[in-house]
């Protein structure tokens, strides 16, 4: 796997999974909704922390800077 991921990228998916985790524990979101979003978050989590996104790989993007 080729890191395709810049710190910015990485920051931004961390906050948005944080959001949904406050949400979700404020019982803002609830039921299907939270499973969903829930599902999102793990995967920001992880694609952050790996530098990698799939998706941005298949469509030959990378938020990365070229050294």
């Amino acid at each position: 796997m080729k890191k395709n991921m810049g710190s910015i990228d990485k920051i931004i998916r961390i906050a948005i999974a944080v959001i949904i985790a406050i949400l979700y524990f404020t019982n803002t979101i609830s039921g299907t909704l939270a499973i969903v979003l829930g599902a999102f978050a793990l995967i920001f989590i992880i694609t952050s922390f790996v530098s990698f996104c799939p998706l941005y790989a298949l469509l030959g993007i990378s938020t990365r800077k070229k050294i």
